[in-house]
């Protein structure tokens, strides 16, 4: 029988058991059944526990205590504990269960099939039967199964299951277009570009079902705390019940069995365990519905108690899209210095190579000489017969280039072949434009202390930090000299809070994983940050880090304000018990009122500001208000 059903049928037979008061076995019976279909079921697993070594659970504590009622005749009372035990567990199922819809709202991003041209031949099929690099055929509506870039066509998608944005973005040839999102207008054709298991859809519902898994520290705490304490509660309730009759005079046992009952009840510790796990689930639940995956609550709480905020620059604070501003060559001409250029890139995802092979603009010779990537410094390749390097100035002084100075606020690349200098590429990236306002936003959250970390030259990161309002900047960092730089913050003394970093390229892996919590860059962030992360925004957007400060910080609060509540009025009741001042209404009240209103607290976790959902520049100054 639903609990919707028995619920309602268990309080009109308790309620005749009042109206029918008289003399008589009818009342009790009204009560007795009204006891049994509001909670045969507890009582069942309460036994079904105690056969399996589990013994003291919440359903044993209402069990023991609505029976033990019985026995000194207060048929009445036990039922109506029962119902009340019941309602509370009905309301913890429904905030649970839509907390979770929130979570696993990314679930539904799961595509069921991929339509294929292969051979000649339209083919519909599962996603993990398509192969990378083969062409997808997408209508208006569907789902976009596979990461991949057009080929065709001209669309807007629908973004706002990965990024929390409900604004369409328009797409084209040559865009990337990232698994989960929706092609709202135009029929499309796809070249994939990553298999299922490396696609956007599946490492966020990877996320989305590790999340959950790992527990805060409060969480923890409770977990451990509740193995302890009903033990503990049980012996203290037995002890009450018979130990004062032995040495009162006076004392009348049903009395003080009475007042154990009582104590039992208020000590059921339901508020506690539930919803304090509620709260962070919910909050997991918020930051998804704003575009920011949490891979766990302690991640969540760790954020809240952030002091520090440490950015890298390229495709973190700047748009990541460079552009080729001057070619400055030596000793041969400006377009063979470009094209040497994009052939020692031509194998390269990182941001600047692209502006680089996207500013010859022209096919590129396949070159089978080997490539190699310098982390944090450039590229080596191999070209027609020729040792070309292409880099910043360390790595060419590294080995034996001698390279001119150059004044510049932008990104300089020099190249040299077989030893010698042939000039450099000038290149911007230009600053993201809400980046200025995301670190103000984190100010106003009681950020202290905001640093850049950047490989780049001096000029061009000095320059960078000077529009952002950062004045610590270190600048010129090989991937182990920005761990360097994150373990002397980590180590000082005077750090209060814990250490962010936010950062999206391969260089960032190592500090992202050292940082106490690490923010990655999603929608054009590398694998490696994504998977090195302990947060992931979905759109590259700086706002979200102040957002999901925010949700870490509420979320947090929430937790504590329902353990405060929890504990304290369960407290005053314990005493009133013993003290033979509490019914056991005073302790349904104590116990499963205090649960719900825990519960409907714990809720609040999952509402989201508009600010923390959309791109702060899109808002306006009411909004931002609000």
């Amino acid at each position: 029988m639903s609990v919707v059903i028995r619920i309602p049928l268990a309080i009109l037979l308790v309620v005749a058991s009042f109206i029918f008061k008289a003399p008589g076995w009818l009342p009790d019976a009204l009560a007795i059944l009204g006891y049994v279909i509001a909670g045969y079921d507890v009582v069942y697993r309460a036994f079904r526990n105690i056969l399996r070594g589990r013994v003291f659970d919440e359903h044993f504590l209402m069990s023991l205590a609505t029976v033990g009622a019985m026995v000194i005749g207060e048929y009445t009372e036990a039922a109506a504990v029962m119902i009340f035990y019941q309602v509370g567990e009905f309301f913890q199922d429904y905030a649970v269960d839509r907390s979770r819809r929130a979570i696993a709202q990314a679930m539904d991003l799961r595509p069921e099939s991929a339509r294929v041209l292969r051979d000649g031949e339209e083919l519909v099929l599962s996603p993990e039967e398509v192969r990378v690099g083969e062409t997808m055929l997408l209508r208006p509506g569907e789902r976009v199964p596979l990461d991949g870039v057009i080929l065709s066509g001209l669309t807007q998608m629908d973004t706002a299951a990965l990024t929390g944005e409900a604004l369409p973005r328009e797409a084209g040839p040559g865009d990337e277009i990232l698994s989960g999102c929706v092609n709202l207008t135009g029929v499309l054709t796809v070249r994939v570009s990553h298999s299922y298991d490396q696609s956007t859809v599946s490492r966020i519902l990877e996320m989305v079902e590790n999340a959950t898994d790992k527990k805060s520290r409060q969480e923890a705490f409770i977990t451990r705390f509740s193995a302890v304490y009903t033990p503990v509660v049980v012996i203290l309730a037995l002890l009450l019940a018979f130990v004062p009759p032995l040495i009162i005079p006076g004392a009348v046992l049903q009395d003080w069995v009475y007042r154990a009952l009582n104590f039992l009840v208020v000590s059921c510790p339901c508020a506690l365990v539930v919803s304090i796990p509620l709260s962070f689930f919910a909050g997991l639940g918020g930051a998804s519905r704003a575009g920011v995956l949490v891979k766990g609550a302690n991640y969540l709480e760790a954020l809240a108690d952030a002091s520090t905020f440490v950015f890298d620059k390229t495709g973190t604070l700047t748009q990541g899209s460079f552009t080729v501003e001057d070619v400055v060559p030596r000793s041969i001409t400006q377009e063979e210095l470009l094209r040497l250029a994009a052939l020692a890139e031509r194998h390269s995802n990182h941001p600047i190579a692209q502006s680089i092979r996207s500013a010859w603009g022209k096919p590129l010779d396949e070159v089978t000489g080997e490539v190699r990537e310098l982390p944090g410094g450039g590229v080596i390749a191999h070209i027609e017969g020729r040792q070309v390097l292409a880099g910043n100035a360390r790595m060419l002084g590294e080995h034996g280039v001698a390279v001119p100075g150059v004044t510049s606020h932008g990104t300089v690349v020099h190249l040299a072949a077989d030893g010698e200098y042939l000039g450099h590429l000038l290149i911007s990236d230009l600053v993201k434009p809400c980046a200025r306002l995301a670190l103000e936003k984190l100010r106003a959250e009681g950020i202290e202390e905001l640093v850049m970390l950047t490989g780049d030259t001096e000029q061009a990161g000095r320059a960078a930090a000077a529009g952002l309002a950062i004045t610590q900047v270190h600048t010129g960092l090989l991937p182990q000299d920005k761990v360097a730089k994150v373990e002397e913050l980590l180590a000082r003394e005077d750090r209060r809070g814990r250490l962010v970093f936010a950062g999206d390229g391969v260089n960032d892996a190592p500090v992202l994983a050292r940082a106490d919590v690490g923010f990655a860059m999603g929608a054009l962030g590398t694998d490696a940050a994504i998977e090195a992360a302990d947060i992931v925004i979905m759109n590259d957007d700086p706002c979200k880090m102040a957002g999901a400060l925010h949700i870490a910080r509420r979320t947090v609060a929430i937790a504590r304000q329902n353990a405060v509540f929890a504990i304290g009025v369960k407290f005053l009741v314990l005493v009133l018990s013993v003290l033979g001042l509490s019914t056991l209404w005073m302790a349904v009240l104590a116990d499963v009122g205090v649960a719900v209103l825990a519960i409907l607290n714990a809720m609040r976790a999952l509402h989201v500001r508009r600010q923390d959902r959309m791109c702060a520049c899109e808002l306006t100054p009411s909004a931002l208000a609000a």
